[in-house]
């Protein structure tokens, strides 16, 4: 994995917005109605060409595919894994209880109402094992059409699966998870052995607290956690820390937030999971103040940090100026070659997500990029 070295990299979580006609063809399958997939398969084709071109143009050195083959980060698995054919699921946010006008919003969003989260019924495996290959073959091909310094592909962790997806067939939450674990080890290996850095998609280990676990205490809850890092951990087992990477996140929807464990409550636990670099959210109202934490614990040797300096949820174009304090404020305490700017979560979390609107989007990364420019400029003089 590149580390800054001679001056800050940049790169972001992993969804970005589809073309308008690719989002129409992925409802349609979400839906059951027939897409012809060819069609779909050279849509996606160039869709993956498009945004790795916008990234490397917007000044991103880590760039992927935007997820244009899912319909979601999460809940593709049931197009790839075998098992999942029960009763579909329900979500309570705990910050959205007080507040139900609001939660009619978050839940109405086009792509979010379209989700479809059935059960695990049957025992867990791979359905489709030639899916995360094309994944690898359409960003090796757009990546060499662009000037960026890394690839990146990312993947549903063993601990969000059991989030979106009830177990109605294992006899215990432990052989639930670990199933799982076996079952994406394929994706997993298929990513990280074509030389691509594999991220790992983590909102168990924050989301996770106030929805699939809001019942229990904190030390309760931080066992769960630690079951699923041990999870991932037994998935990676096969790939080396440096070419993996992790995403802590809240939930990537504009809520209280209120709920939300605090990272300093989970980040023991995170720093257990093998990969290198930790993706975490650090300019949100919710979160930025959590720089600080860092002040006091010691990010440990081998590890590296991916602050989100542009938020995912708001239209405001962060100033380049405040991109790099951001960035300074994560050097100066855990070392410039230890930091990787990003965003805070994806902008294309579910296939027709638009919060952000799709040029906005680009005009924030071509921010990042400037500010990550700017903080180089004061660390690498």
């Amino acid at each position: 994995m590149k580390r800054s070295t001679e001056r800050f990299l940049t790169t972001h979580t992993g969804s970005l917005p589809r073309p308008e006609d690719l989002i129409r063809m992925m409802y349609a399958r979400e839906e059951g109605v027939p897409v012809d997939p060819v069609a779909l398969s050279k849509r996606v084709a160039s869709a993956v060409e498009e945004v790795v071109r916008k990234q490397a143009e917007a000044g991103v050195d880590v760039v992927n595919d935007g997820e244009m083959t899912k319909p979601s980060y999460a809940t593709y698995i049931k197009d790839r894994l075998s098992g999942f054919g029960g009763t579909g699921n329900t979500f309570v946010y705990q910050d959205l209880v007080a507040f139900p006008n609001l939660a009619k919003r978050v839940f109405g969003d086009p792509g979010r109402s379209r989700r479809k989260t059935p059960a695990c019924n049957a025992a867990i495996g791979v359905r489709d094992p030639q899916a995360a290959k094309t994944d690898v073959d359409h960003l090796q091909a757009a990546f060499d059409n662009v000037k960026a310094q890394e690839m990146f592909l990312t993947a549903a962790s063993p601990g969000v699966v059991s989030l979106f997806f009830r177990n109605e067939h294992y006899p215990s939450e432990e052989a639930y998870i670990f199933a799982i674990a076996d079952a994406m080890r394929h994706e997993y290996e298929t990513i990280a052995g074509a030389g691509i850095v594999l991220q790992i998609d983590c909102p168990d280990l924050g989301m996770g607290r106030h929805i699939q676990y809001a019942n229990l205490n904190l030390a309760e809850w931080r066992m769960k956690a630690q079951l699923h890092v041990e999870a991932l951990n037994h998935a990676v087992a096969n790939i080396p820390p440096e070419r993996l990477r992790m995403h802590l996140c809240w939930g990537n929807y504009e809520g209280p937030h209120h709920c939300d464990v605090a990272l300093a409550d989970v980040i023991d636990i995170v720093f257990r999971a093998r990969p290198s670099a930790i993706a975490i959210e650090a300019s949100n109202p919710r979160h930025a103040h959590e720089w600080t934490l860092f002040e006091k614990v010691k990010l440990p040797d081998g590890k590296m940090l991916i602050p989100g300096v542009i938020e995912s949820k708001s239209n405001f174009i962060e100033h380049p100026e405040l991109v790099a304090q951001r960035i300074g404020r994560y050097a100066k305490l855990v070392g410039r070659e230890n930091v990787m700017a990003g965003s805070d979560c994806g902008f294309g979390t579910w296939v027709g997500q638009a919060a952000v609107d799709p040029d906005v989007v680009w005009a924030k990364m071509a921010a990042m990029a400037e500010g990550a420019r700017i903080a180089s400029r004061e660390f690498w003089r």
